[in-house]
């Protein structure tokens, strides 16, 4: 199965810099996003940190849900190898979401309050858990999501990636989720910018629009959210299936049916000019007639 994939991403009105990182291997099937964590240029040193490791074990060979779980682990405890080589990096980290669609299929992995979104029909529904204490209550239906969206803890996560060193298969580490990658569906990873300002209804409207242009939906996204505030940095990947189509995209005329009103518009001129003269030579005829 093809798809239409791309990013994008933007410092935001508010942070100084850049910490979101999103990484696209569509021969692959690959794709990444990842919020740094850490202050001043740490938080951008873990997301590239991330980002540069998990491209690299990516490459590997093994089942989806292996090659994941070993990726994340490599990019962790490169993270945290940095942050105890100096002082000013240490306590760096980043949260990410990765997806490995084959066959049919995407497997996720997720440490954080980064999302997987799955489009289709119509309807959104998230695939990942906020790893925090305001998204497990919102998970469990102690708050709403605007209520959420407005929590003073929003932020604060209990998983990170490179905090301390991991194995691929630790407990309260990744989480790992898969489900069926439909032809006429589509997928959105995204960092917290994103989903702070912006409700899982307001997304589906912007997803809606999509009409072959995934760059577009990206981009839209990130503009919504800056202007809904920008508070964070924010970023918005974006994959479609070759049969997904937004519900309000608008739809373009066909070419041939563009030709056919053409003809018919070519067809009604010349059986206009046709009557006139018509007319006209009858016109003529009468007038010589009583001359006559």
């Amino acid at each position: 199965m093809s798809w239409q994939s791309a990013g994008a991403t933007d410092t935001g009105l508010v942070r100084e810099r850049n910490e979101d990182r999103y990484w696209i291997d569509g021969q692959r099937g690959v794709f990444l996003v990842v919020d740094g964590v850490g202050g001043h240029a740490a938080g951008e040193l873990a997301a590239q940190t991330a980002v540069d490791a998990i491209r690299r074990s990516m490459q590997s060979p093994g089942a989806a849900e292996e090659r994941v779980r070993r990726a994340i682990a490599e990019a962790n405890n490169r993270i945290f190898e940095l942050a105890q080589a100096r002082r000013e990096h240490q306590g760096m980290a980043c949260v990410l979401t990765l997806a490995v669609v084959e066959d049919g299929q995407v497997t996720i992995g997720h440490v954080g309050d980064s999302r997987l979104y799955l489009i289709w029909e119509g309807a959104i529904r998230k695939m990942t858990s906020d790893h925090s204490p305001v998204g497990e209550g919102e998970d469990a239906g102690e708050f709403t999501e605007r209520e959420a969206m407005r929590h003073p803890r929003r932020n604060e996560v209990f998983r990170d990636v490179g905090s301390r060193r991991r194995a691929a298969e630790d407990e309260d580490f990744i989480e790992i989720r898969t489900c069926r990658f439909r032809p006429d569906a589509a997928i959105l990873l995204c960092s917290d910018g994103l989903t702070d300002l912006l409700t899982s209804s307001q997304v589906r409207e912007i997803v809606d629009r999509y009409d072959g242009d995934a760059a577009l939906v990206a981009a839209e996204l990130v503009d919504a959210a800056n202007s809904a505030g920008g508070s964070d940095n924010v970023t918005a990947l974006f994959v479609a299936g070759p049969e997904f189509r937004g519900r309000s995209a608008v739809t373009r005329p066909r070419s041939g049916t563009t030709r056919f009103r053409g003809a018919r518009r070519a067809l009604t001129g010349r059986t206009a000019l046709l009557i006139y003269g018509l007319l006209l030579g009858m016109v003529l005829w009468v007038v010589t007639r009583g001359m006559r």
